[in-house]
């Protein structure tokens, strides 16, 4: 007879995670897609034994599982996990769950929490743990707008519906490389204006609004702006948020352990300087109290206490080693030379966030398997 189990949603992973809860993981995945992209937290620790291993028996894992711990078991869509998870519940080991919807349905969860205060509202921040995404809300008198959205547009709708609030834009500090942006398609769901900066949509076919240099976009009675600050450097459009005079969002040029890299559109050498330029000249002007917010993370202590990803815009100029690089040819090497790999299936997503290709669902959601790496470097 089989052993029921339980499975445990992607959403009580992310609180577990967060809160820094005991958890070991039993990956099943191939050796390969283990090595590339794994869960990862500061209280979680997993192996990797592949499914294939395990059919004929789990005496291997159970050798290997800690006592007085949950397990989770983890594959690519949930179906490998249920099986093992069941055998391992037979074998006698305690509290085994399996993650419902697999590694695809943990890449795509996104877990809101507050990022800051506003007159009126909030700053709210979307916390893609799976893949070291971030996106945001800005509320402020029953109005929102959205910024760097992901493709699953319906959780921002919910989050508004549930606030009671109306989304009135949808932006894109740049031409996203790493996941197919929400922007869009929000936009379109709720009557939202679209907005992107016109160097990064040269090739887009679609209509957008123009995202430039000094525009402000008003968000409810208290007339919140965001600020459009040019930021070039990851592209050439790239474009920086100031929201309310306090909180600097980045996108992908600026992270709390490290910087953004200039080579995803193949202009490596020619934006290096744009970049140095932004972070070293622009930034540096700006004052140091701002809250930076960027676009994606890539460690997961990079988290605060209640899953935020913000720091200081001075302490990050104290700690950040991409702020350190004050030789213009060091600069150059490091954001040009042994770059880490890049993001999967990049130049697809490129030209799917340009309206040139047409991905279903399942393509889209199979483009984005994997982590973010829009950085230089991971720490």
């Amino acid at each position: 007879m089989t052993t029921t189990v339980k499975a445990m949603e992607s959403g009580e992973l992310a609180r577990n995670l967060i809160d820094r809860k005991p958890l070991f993981i039993l990956d099943v995945r191939n050796e390969d897609a283990y090595g590339d992209w794994k869960i990862e937290g500061q209280s979680i620790e997993s192996i990797n034994i592949p499914y294939f291993d395990l059919l004929d028996g789990v005496e291997k894992a159970v050798k290997q599982l800690p006592a007085g711990r949950p397990i989770l078991v983890v594959c690519a869509k949930e179906g490998s996990s249920v099986f093992v998870a069941e055998q391992l519940a037979e074998a006698g080991v305690p509290d085994v769950h399996y993650l419902q919807g697999g590694m695809k349905a943990w890449s795509e969860h996104l877990e809101p929490v507050k990022a800051g205060e506003l007159p009126d509202g909030a700053l709210y921040q979307f916390v893609r743990l799976g893949k070291g995404c971030l996106s945001y809300m800005v509320v402020s008198g029953g109005e929102a707008a959205v910024i760097d959205a992901m493709r699953t547009t319906e959780v921002y709708e919910e989050f508004a519906r549930n606030l009671g609030v109306t989304i009135k834009h949808a932006l894109d500090t740049h031409l996203h490389a790493d996941h197919i942006s929400g922007g869009r398609k929000l936009a379109e769901r709720t009557g939202a204006k679209y907005w992107l900066p016109p160097k990064d949509a040269g090739e887009v076919t679609f209509a957008y609004e123009k995202l430039e240099e000094g525009e402000r976009v008003s968000i409810g009675a208290t007339e919140i702006g965001i600020g459009a600050l040019y930021s070039p450097g990851h592209t050439i459009g790239s474009t920086s948020f100031v929201v309310d005079g306090k909180y600097l969002l980045t996108g992908d040029i600026l992270f709390i352990a490290s910087i953004g890299r200039p080579d995803l559109a193949g202009q490596a050498e020619d934006w290096a300087g744009d970049l140095r330029r932004t972070l070293y000249e622009g930034y540096r002007s700006l004052s140091p109290d701002m809250i930076v917010l960027p676009a994606h993370f890539g460690q997961m202590d990079e988290l605060g206490e209640t899953g935020q990803v913000a720091a200081r815009l001075g302490d990050l100029f104290r700690d950040n080693p991409g702020l350190h690089l004050e030789d213009e040819s060091e600069f150059r090497r490091a954001v040009t030379e042994n770059l880490p790999q890049q993001p999967n299936a990049y130049q697809q997503i490129r030209q799917t966030n340009m309206g040139r290709m047409s991905p279903t669902d399942e393509e889209q959601q199979e483009m984005e398997i994997g982590p973010n790496r829009c950085a230089i470097h991971d720490k």
